[in-house]
């Protein structure tokens, strides 16, 4: 079992992130979008929204530095194990409180308001369960190991993050994964679930960048006002005039029938 969750599945997991990127690219690039429902609802998106990303935004941040620094590194800038728990503790709980109340509000707002419900898809509601469950678990991991855990945590700096280097160099080392603690096994096994299923939802846009807007040309708006009009107007229609005795208009012509 350590060989297939810690060995084979991770592979798995990473070959469905890219390989289904590479197709949902090449064959549904006009979906390659967040599909935004702020024109059906800003007052909550207001809040909800920037609380989220930014705290998933620091919380990705604070994972990157906890599982790819090695702490040797660290311990090098002469920062300490000590100082390093404390900070990434303190930090992490803050971001991920934000990242939870952010979800939290995008959930409320999502089932809540008619018009944005409705607009609800399958892939909508699949992309929300596969970031809650990885939210949820990585709370409970944190508060149960790291805040409320034994005196200064658990060294994951020592397994996790030596097993999840030793996946990009081929090599997995499965028996590190021996001992860790089962919430923490069961948030990396959402977060690569998370992952397979990444290309198939609306998440794809986080890979998006608006690089376009800085170098597309302006777009060029044409008056309706005849005085600045860069053409005379050509009405769609001859214009009905007020007619005289006789059936002729003022100018002498005949009247045109409404």
């Amino acid at each position: 079992m350590d060989v297939l969750f810690w060995g084979v599945f991770p592979y798995i997991c990473i070959t469905l992130l890219v390989g289904g990127l590479i197709w949902r690219y090449r064959s549904d690039q006009y979906g390659w979008t967040s599909e935004s429902s702020q024109l059906r609802e800003a007052k909550i998106l207001r809040l909800a929204s920037p609380l989220f990303h930014f705290g998933i935004l620091f919380v990705l941040l604070g994972h990157f530095m906890g599982l790819f620094i090695p702490d040797w590194m660290t311990e090098a800038m002469g920062v300490s194990q000590h100082q390093y728990h404390l900070l990434a503790t303190v930090g992490g709980t803050v971001a991920g409180i934000a990242a939870l109340m952010g979800f939290c509000g995008l959930l409320w707002r999502r089932f809540v308001n008619h018009s944005v419900r409705f607009a609800t898809t399958g892939r909508d509601l699949v992309a929300y369960v596969f970031l809650a469950i990885p939210l949820t678990l990585g709370a409970i991991a944190t508060a149960a190991n790291q805040l409320f855990g034994a005196d200064g945590g658990y060294n994951y700096r020592k397994t996790i993050s030596v097993w999840l280097r030793s996946l990009f160099m081929l090599q997995p080392r499965v028996d590190l994964m021996a001992n860790v603690p089962l919430s923490f096994k069961l948030h990396i096994i959402a977060g690569l679930l998370l992952l397979a299923v990444w290309p198939f939802t609306r998440l794809v846009h986080v890979l998006s960048a608006p690089v376009g807007y800085v170098t597309r040309p302006p777009i060029v708006y044409r008056s309706r006002r005849s005085a600045t009009a860069a053409s005379p107007e050509q009405p769609g229609w001859t214009p009905v005039r007020a007619t005289a005795a006789g059936g002729e208009d003022a100018g002498g012509a005949p009247a045109q029938g409404a």
